[in-house]
């Protein structure tokens, strides 16, 4: 199994909320022995979304290449302003160049799903992500987590993920590696007879 942490911030900074929580789900796949990739959009390159263009950015390209490889994608994304950042969409609106392939977008693909806001918001984001991944024909997973902000480290250790929310975390992980979405074969539907 490949996964994908897909780090939806413009945050750079190591110790960032998004960079935190992203090293954690890596630390714990990697425990678990999937092959493990984290995309930072921050340090993407991934231009504006343009269809009229004549060739494929090749930031693009890897990012397609990167996100149509894993069998499991992390979402991860701040809230802003009520929905995800506009670059994380624009980002996967360049899936749109699959659109052609036997399995196009993210056919078949787990996508767990984690937001955080300041508020009690982040459930919005959550939506937003829901929304898109059933449009790019992946599967969203039953259990997400939206975040309170200001629950999600342990007070005492300011960068440690709180063990509220890493049982969270955990639990997404646990669902995310032990359930397997089967792809359906058409030669397996029986059609009644009139």
């Amino acid at each position: 199994m490949k996964a994908i942490i897909f780090n939806g911030s413009l945050e750079r900074r190591t110790q960032s909320t998004s960079g935190l929580i992203s090293d954690y789900f890596s630390e714990r796949l990697k425990m678990l022995g999937i092959q493990t990739d984290i995309f930072t959009l921050a340090d993407s390159g991934i231009p504006l979304f343009d269809v009229t263009l004549t060739k494929t950015p090749l930031a693009v390209e890897r990012m397609t290449q990167m996100f149509t490889n894993a069998d499991l994608h992390i979402w991860l994304a701040p809230l802003y302003h009520g929905s995800i950042p506009g670059v994380m969409k624009n980002c996967l609106d360049w899936l749109e160049m699959t659109a052609n392939r036997h399995e196009p977008y993210l056919t078949d693909k787990t996508v767990g799903l984690v937001c955080w806001a300041d508020g009690l918001q982040a459930m919005q984001g959550i939506n937003a992500m829901d929304s898109i991944a059933k449009s790019l024909r992946a599967w969203p997973l039953p259990f997400s987590v939206p975040i309170v902000r200001s629950s999600l480290f342990d007070p005492e250790h300011s960068t440690e993920i709180s063990d509220f929310y890493s049982g969270k975390f955990d639990k997404l992980i646990s669902i995310a590696t032990t359930k397997k979405i089967e792809s359906l074969n058409s030669s397996t539907f029986i059609l009644p007879k009139d």
